[in-house]
């Protein structure tokens, strides 16, 4: 069978998500393996450019890896008629612009997010992808998940009869970078570079809630700078301006009540560093990165409150653990093989910059909630 071979500019590659999770974990494997397969035995096969800043950086990169090429021309590398697709892994201020002339310029587009800074530009990307025709796609890791794909499966099975309500927890504690290095940029706590745990996971939990439950018709939130000096890159201290942690309740469609507090200012006494609970009248479920566990009401213990008393129930040996039934690879390789499928049959991609503009509608209406201390509706999106 036929091998189609995709060109990608991948740009911010020497960032830590555009390194890790999409070249080192996603493109060069699919490389490695032959390309990805399609349902008609073709292949598609990539090819990757990096772009960047720092010519360094990439030439050291490109040698590592074995790329050949690598660029700090982004916008030669836009309009080179050979690249198929541009790929953003930039800061969240660059990526607006980035996007619209790699959709300009007739290129298909897979990108983080936020997809920008603002709802209004986010919002003329969606109208602009309608327009041109390219596909475009937008990451969603987290529903690629095995965690959240069997707590999906069970959603779709009916497996908790009417659900009433979700429960998040996300977060660790990111040390300051005085005493030891951050694990995160130092442009994360900067509001004015684009920083802010809201902004950041909030576009995370609209597709999420979507993803799992449905649309989000209200938010509330409550956000705060726990830690208010930081230590950058190079061990000047500075001022945290943006929102370390944001504790959000959202009203789902369908009556469901949803709470996710995200923070990076505190430790973790989880499985994972991210967990879901899902309960209904049937059952419950708590999914992670990797396991999900779920207990039925034919199986629910029945607890008795007595203070006085030391608790002797097992209660986490009392949930089963949902098989996978599958092989289910990383999450970002995963997407990016049904992206670079769709590119190849010219369809849309199902995650694409309406979903990406609604994860940022959410983020605005959190902070502006938190601001005014009230609840606020979320209203469709028109394009």
């Amino acid at each position: 069978m036929s091998t189609r071979t995709l060109r990608i500019a991948m740009s911010g590659v020497t960032g830590r998500m555009g390194y890790r999770q999409h070249l080192v974990r996603s493109i060069l494997p699919i490389r490695e393996a032959g390309g990805v397969v399609a349902p008609d035995g073709s292949r598609v096969q990539v090819e990757p450019v990096l772009v960047g800043r720092s010519e360094d950086k990439l030439r050291e990169l490109a040698a590592r890896h074995g790329v050949e090429e690598w660029t700090t021309d982004v916008d030669g590398v836009v309009n080179d008629p050979s690249v198929d697709v541009y790929f953003d892994a930039q800061v969240t201020s660059r990526r607006a612009a980035a996007l619209t002339a790699a959709m300009k310029a007739g290129k298909h587009v897979f990108t983080e997010k936020p997809t920008a800074e603002t709802l209004d530009e986010a919002v003329d990307l969606a109208r602009l992808a309608m327009t041109t025709g390219v596909t475009v796609g937008v990451v969603h890791d987290k529903l690629y998940l095995p965690g959240l794909v069997k707590l999906r499966r069970l959603v779709d099975e009916g497996f908790f009869g009417r659900i009433l309500s979700l429960r998040g927890e996300f977060g660790y504690w990111v040390f300051e970078g005085d005493g030891q290095p951050a694990q995160r940029p130092s442009w994360n706590y900067r509001a004015e570079d684009g920083g802010g745990i809201t902004v950041d996971m909030f576009c995370h939990w609209n597709y999420v809630l979507e993803g799992i439950l449905g649309r989000v018709e209200t938010v509330t939130a409550r956000t705060a700078t726990h830690i208010p000096a930081r230590w950058d890159e190079q061990g000047r201290e500075y001022a945290a301006t943006a929102d370390d942690a944001a504790y959000g309740i959202f009203d789902v469609e369908g009556g469901v009540v949803a709470q996710i507090n995200s923070s990076w200012a505190v430790r973790v006494f989880r499985d994972e560093l991210v967990e879901f609970q899902v309960d209904g009248t049937h059952g419950s479920a708590v999914a992670g990165l990797n396991r999900c566990v779920a207990q039925h009401r034919s199986h629910t213990p029945m607890p008795v409150w007595n203070p006085d008393l030391p608790v002797t129930e097992p209660f986490r040996d009392q949930w089963l653990e949902v098989p996978a039934n599958a092989e289910l690879d990383n999450g970002f390789k995963r997407q990016w093989e049904e992206f670079l499928l769709d590119v190849a049959a010219g369809r849309p991609h199902r995650y694409d910059l309406a979903s990406a503009a609604r994860g940022v509608q959410l983020a605005e209406l959190g902070l502006r909630s938190s601001a005014e201390g009230r609840r606020l509706e979320v209203p469709e999106i028109v394009l």
